[in-house]
């Protein structure tokens, strides 16, 4: 699928039955500004316990997450696990997916990327624009669109696609939740023929709708505890369950852990 390249070689740990990329929040910015520029159409996904949980389980998203693309490490587990027990040379960092897409929009303004925003709701998109558009001026928001709450379906993909044509845009970013946005990536990326990245409450965080963890708690491991208590209705079976399913996950499939590195 990816069309270009921008030489960039990362070295891979799996966790689970999921490939993850070893890299920091500084080289995962500095790489999709580079595929935004030049046009590099892949997929990102900012992957955490929750989706190496899911993976073991769902055979269709396992598939998403050893296709095409590439796995960005988000929630400290994954970095633990990508470290623990191994003599690596490498240091695999967290990517924290709402951090790092606040470097992009930060950063991108250097090279003038245009963003659209794929997700959410209208009245989050008005407000993540808004917010967007103060806090780093000069960013270049080509468009953004609210698909409906529906199936995925091919109709579903071609008003997508038609949305982010009608714009010079030249990367997609993805709000549906998870696994949804990962598969939607995935083919958008294909359609579009434009690097897409998949980043969860992100939109959420940045309009403000959604209150963000402080530092501190974002650093210290226990941000799943702040969401949690948060939004209990709605994440309570992810956290709670899922924990205990990715580190069964991660513990039965640790054989898969040293894999072959990926260029794009």
């Amino acid at each position: 699928m990816t069309t270009g390249s921008i030489g960039a070689r990362f070295e891979r740990r799996g966790v689970g039955h999921i490939p993850f990329s070893v890299t920091t929040l500084r080289n995962a910015t500095e790489t999709i500004i580079e595929a935004a520029v030049k046009g590099v159409a892949m997929p990102i996904r900012l992957s955490n316990a929750y989706c190496v949980a899911l993976a073991a389980q769902d055979e269709e998203y396992r598939a998403v997450m050893n296709g095409p693309g590439v796995n960005l490490p988000d929630g400290t587990p994954i970095p633990w696990v990508m470290n623990y027990g191994s003599d690596v040379d490498v240091f695999a960092g967290r990517v924290r997916g709402p951090s790092l897409f606040v470097e992009v929009l930060d950063i991108g303004r250097r090279s003038n990327v245009r963003h659209f925003f794929l997700g959410a709701t209208e009245d989050t998109l008005a407000s993540l624009v808004e917010q967007a558009s103060a806090r780093f001026p000069g960013i270049q928001i080509a468009g953004a669109y609210s698909p409906p709450f529906a199936p995925v379906t091919e109709h579903f993909y071609a008003q997508c696609v038609s949305e982010i044509q009608r714009t010079d845009a030249q990367i997609v970013w993805v709000a549906l939740g998870t696994p949804k946005q990962d598969v939607v990536g995935a083919t958008i990326a294909e359609m579009a023929q434009l690097p897409t990245v998949a980043v969860g409450a992100a939109f959420d965080f940045l309009a403000g709708t959604v209150r963000e963890a402080p530092v501190w708690i974002q650093n210290s491991g226990t941000e799943w505890l702040f969401r949690l208590a948060t939004e209990p209705r709605r994440l309570w079976r992810r956290y709670l369950i899922g924990n205990f399913q990715f580190l069964r996950a991660a513990y039965y499939a640790r054989g898969l852990r040293n894999l072959p590195a990926i260029e794009i």
